[in-house]
């Protein structure tokens, strides 16, 4: 047996001390593996372990051959130095438990590689990259801003685009990265949000049973190929949003749970670590030594990977003790109430130490109840983060698109409700992929009438969408208009944009996003009434709406008319601000888009007759389920 060479901490005092106390956001700098000077210095966090060896291929996977030491502190860090260790070399952590004779090997939690499942072991990996984006990263701070144009494309890479040519079919980061980059940039699309890429056992959770917090999934190449990726969209003028899952991790016996003997990152008691929706682990978000795990996985991909944002996954799970429980299988808190406290206090510290260190970015919350001021800072008592999805208003909106045209009329409030409380938070208006699976079918199969009528509800849909209040958020394949509902282990249906329906909705989605973009009205006040105006909300005996979009400053206003039945309005009248011509922008009945052609000429003239409170109005051919937008030259 050869000599173990003398390891040393890179973790200092100051460090420990901030990991005991929940506030090191950079563990990743000082825990797990990393090449120093011709060898691996390695760290782990397991308190209650009775031993710890690192194994691994370079010492034949044999405990006695690298032992390691426990910090003399109360922190319960293991520390060795492996000169055998080199760039990939597999290892994982051989834990001895004090409890019960419990011993087990376990992936390193901040590995910053992992072998590609369904192998479970960690891989020495240094994340040395040359980045040329340089001229994003300078100017993303206006990109990201809450006033400028957000147009998402949520992406899940292994079934955007598959090839035969590779492994499984998967598509590499580098492989992606130039088709991705020229599809989300002639579409229009200012981000593409990345459904967790994080590294995950079972390719079926789509990422969200996540064990590497600190690795990018090997399925799709190296660290450096998702920081290529990442550098090329960039390059394109494209922000990169990572899905990010810190509500829950799965029970897998490579991964966090009972990590070392004892309920280490998760709670103990079953009604407060254990998650009945979904059979996965919840943080225990009040131990200190998790929180800085957490924050410092954020903090990672953020700085590391320049990530521009996180979209934060199940938020409503972490707030409420008793999500997806019934009576008697929660625990309430110190106050008798269902609000789970630490995890509250971790958000807000969690977006006050992000917005510090990356002033420039944007987290997005994935809450779907009432909770009050999700997106407002923490000093006037919201969570802090950016954005909210504003769940609601999808709901309201695709229940009443799937309605027959007849009926529609008495659903009318489903499109007005959601103006009462557009602008409590920084929403984003998300047609997510959780729209098109466990039977929902794809969001053109939900469209009702034959082909013609449900592609045009399509461009309707996309229409108020992209007039309405907030961010925008699509998931892949809506675009064009995807029959199938979505399934992680086939590509999407490129081939039908070999029709023209198909093709007319790609380039309706692709003008909405142009049009959206130069048009400060529909963008600049996304977050506030200022930015919003009605011109006629009651026309539910016709099913029309319409109403203004206002930047607040010089910026001429957008005028967007809907009529959501087949049959055609002419001579509809609606009042406007000013005189003049209004030249029509868009108009979804355009036969460019596969619609009827029918429309406004081009545009019209407001006439100094009165209408409702507006001083002018226009005379306008509203066409059968369309969207028309209109703007004063």
């Amino acid at each position: 047996m050869s000599a173990v060479a003398a390891p040393r901490l890179a973790l200092s005092g100051h460090d420990l001390y901030l990991f005991r106390e929940g506030t090191h956001s950079r563990l990743y700098q000082k825990l797990g593996a990393h090449l120093v000077e011709g060898a691996t210095e390695f760290a782990v966090w397991a308190p209650n372990a009775a031993s710890v060896a690192v194994v691994g291929d370079f010492n034949g996977w044999d405990p006695r051959r690298h032992p390691m030491r426990q910090t003399s502190d109360a922190s319960g860090i293991w520390y060795a130095r492996a000169p055998e260790a080199r760039q990939g070399s597999l290892y994982k952590y051989h834990v001895v438990s004090k409890h019960a004779g419990y011993r087990v090997d376990k992936a390193d939690p901040y590995a910053f590689r992992c072998e590609t499942p369904p192998k479970t072991g960690s891989v020495v990996w240094d994340l040395d990259y040359e980045w040329r984006d340089e001229e994003w990263m300078r100017t993303r701070g206006r990109r990201n801003a809450l006033d400028a144009p957000q147009a998402v494309y949520e992406v899940h890479l292994g079934s955007w685009m598959r090839s035969p040519d590779h492994p499984e079919g998967f598509l590499g980061y580098r492989d992606l990265a130039p088709k991705l980059a020229e599809y989300a940039k002639r579409m229009g699309f200012t981000h593409v949000e990345l459904m967790p890429i994080m590294e995950h056992p079972f390719y079926g959770s789509w990422g969200y049973q996540c064990t590497g917090y600190f690795a990018a999934s090997s399925r799709y190449g190296t660290p450096q190929d998702l920081m290529g990726f990442v550098d090329q969209l960039h390059q394109a003028g494209i922000g990169v949003i990572l899905d990010w899952v810190p509500s829950h991790f799965p029970w897998d016996p490579h991964g966090l749970g009972f990590f070392d003997g004892t309920h280490l990152y998760e709670h103990s008691d079953p009604r407060q670590g254990h998650h009945p929706d979904w059979a996965s682990a919840i943080f225990n978000y009040g131990r200190n030594e998790v929180r800085s795990f957490l924050s410092s996985s954020a903090h990672f991909w953020l700085e590391v990977f320049h990530a521009d944002g996180l979209r934060v996954d199940a938020v409503a799970s972490m707030l409420y003790l008793d999500y997806g429980r019934k009576q008697g299988e929660w625990i309430p808190n110190r106050h008798g109430g269902r609000e789970n406290l630490d995890a509250i206090e971790f958000l807000r510290f969690l977006n006050e130490t992000l917005y510090r260190d990356f002033p420039d970015i944007q987290t997005v919350a994935e809450e779907s109840t009432a909770w009050p001021q999700v997106s407002r800072p923490t000093y006037l008592g919201g969570l802090g983060f950016g954005e909210k999805w504003n769940m609601g208003w999808m709901h309201d909106t695709l229940n009443y698109f799937k309605n027959d045209p007849v009926f529609r009329k008495y659903r009318h409030d489903s499109l007005t409700f959601s103006l009462w409380y557009a602008f409590h938070e920084n929403f984003v208006l998300p047609l997510s992929h959780d729209e098109v699976v466990h039977g929902k079918g794809s969001l053109i199969g939900r469209m009702p009438g034959d082909d013609w009528q449900q592609f045009a509800n399509l461009r309707a849909l996309f229409g108020y969408m992209w007039a309405h209040p907030g961010k925008k958020l699509l998931f892949m394949g809506g675009e064009f208009g995807q029959r199938r509902e979505w399934t992680h282990e086939a590509s999407l249906e490129w081939h039908v944009l070999q029709y023209p329906l198909h093709q007319g909705a790609q380039k309706w989605v692709s003008d909405l996003n142009r049009v959206y973009r130069d048009n400060r009205a529909l963008h600049a006040k996304d977050f506030s009434p200022e930015g919003f105006r009605w011109v006629q909300r009651g026309d539910w005996e016709q099913s029309a709406l319409s109403f203004l979009r206002l930047a607040g400053d010089e910026a001429p206003p957008v005028l967007a008319v809907f009529n959501f039945t087949p049959v055609p309005r002419f001579n509809y009248r609606v009042g406007v601000p000013r005189g003049g011509y209004w030249r029509e922008l868009l108009n979804s009945d355009a036969a460019v888009y596969g619609g009827s052609g029918l429309g406004n000429c081009g545009g019209t003239d407001a006439l100094p007759m009165p209408y409702e409170e507006y001083s002018h109005s226009l005379t306008l051919t509203l066409p059968p389920l369309a969207a028309v937008f209109l703007k004063p030259d």
